[in-house]
């Protein structure tokens, strides 16, 4: 055989090892159905109280109580725990118990009022909504530790905590951030919040802030980031109010800045063609065609990026870099990653 011929049937056996890899992994929803719960934890050393919503597989027929990996989710400016439910849904359909925190401070009560966009700007500019969140954060993966072996909650025994993510969106994008080791002015210079127990995160139209444009403010992340966003991940009118707020104007150029900087993690971005900054959020209101096209996108892309960095699934791993999830997106967007 010549040397030739031998080097074509490589390149084909490798074309063919791709295919296969990408083939073998969709990131559709699981085989779980899906429960709810509602709690309000207090932390006592803040005085603090902190709800969440609790998205989680129920028991399989076979009357096992296996344990699933957790990833807590931190809302954006406004927001509240009973949002981005399609998320908690799709997660927890797929073996994973989604603990949706509600930032108190920043979340929908604190826009009540006959004020509504001077509520936004004094909650945006609050040095203290910024500090509390990553904090909230941190004591929610304590709490879950704590009752984990507490025989009378309901999911006791069930939370896989060595495999630990942090997903948010906008503000929580900033939280999720903080406690991944992110250097963020407003924090202090050193990334103090990083909580070594999270082992994966999900930052979704990340604001930028002045040290963004910086390797150095990312490379106190190591773990992997999956970074999503769109071409029209501007801030909306309403938002343009906040002025000089710690969640302040961003444009979309500026959300690619987390991943362009970051050297010491692997890390990956979607960003939708023509996607603003509430595709992610699971929107009521004002609902666009591509809504469910983006959202279905997002769905697979972080199960995958889930089953690859918290349960180690192979094949979800290389569909997400050899091509299988970019494919996926198709016309709606565009997917890179680094190692």
């Amino acid at each position: 055989m010549s040397i030739f011929r031998r080097a074509i049937l490589l390149l084909l056996s490798l074309a063919a090892t791709v295919a296969t890899r990408a083939g073998t992994y969709s990131g559709e929803p699981g085989p779980f159905k899906v429960g709810t719960l509602e709690q309000t934890w207090h932390d006592s050393k803040r005085n603090r109280d902190v709800p969440v919503k609790i998205y989680y597989p129920l028991s399989p027929a076979d009357g096992s109580r296996p344990a699933f990996p957790v990833i807590i989710f931190s809302h954006g400016l406004g927001g509240s725990r009973d949002g981005y439910g399609y998320l908690g849904q799709h997660w927890a359909s797929c073996g994973y118990v989604s603990v949706h925190v509600q930032h108190l401070g920043s979340d929908t009560e604190a826009l009540r009022g006959a004020r509504p966009m001077q509520n936004f700007k004094n909650i945006a500019s609050n040095p203290a909504n910024a500090i509390n969140r990553p904090l909230d954060i941190t004591f929610a993966i304590d709490r879950l530790t704590e009752l984990n072996g507490v025989p009378s909650f309901p999911l006791a025994g069930r939370l896989n905590l060595a495999q630990l993510g942090v997903a948010g969106h906008s503000f929580g994008a900033f939280t999720t951030m903080a406690v991944a080791g992110a250097r963020i002015p407003v924090l202090g210079a050193e990334p103090r919040f990083l909580d070594p127990r999270i082992k994966a995160a999900i930052a979704m139209s990340t604001p930028a802030n002045p040290n963004s444009d910086t390797d150095a403010a990312f490379d106190g992340v190591r773990i992997p980031v999956f970074h999503m966003t769109g071409t029209a991940d501007g801030l909306s009118r309403a938002s343009k109010a906040t002025g000089d707020a710690i969640v302040g104007d961003t444009t979309p150029a500026q959300r690619l800045l987390p991943y362009k900087h970051t050297r010491g993690a692997p890390a990956y971005l979607l960003v939708f063609a023509g996607g603003d900054h509430m595709v992610f959020s699971g929107r009521l209101v004002g609902s666009r065609p591509t809504d469910k096209v983006f959202e279905a996108s997002v769905c697979r892309g972080s199960t995958a990026f889930w089953d690859a960095w918290l349960k180690g699934d192979v094949s979800a791993k290389h569909w997400l870099g050899d091509g299988g999830f970019a494919s996926a997106v198709g016309k709606a967007g565009t997917f890179e990653h680094k190692p």
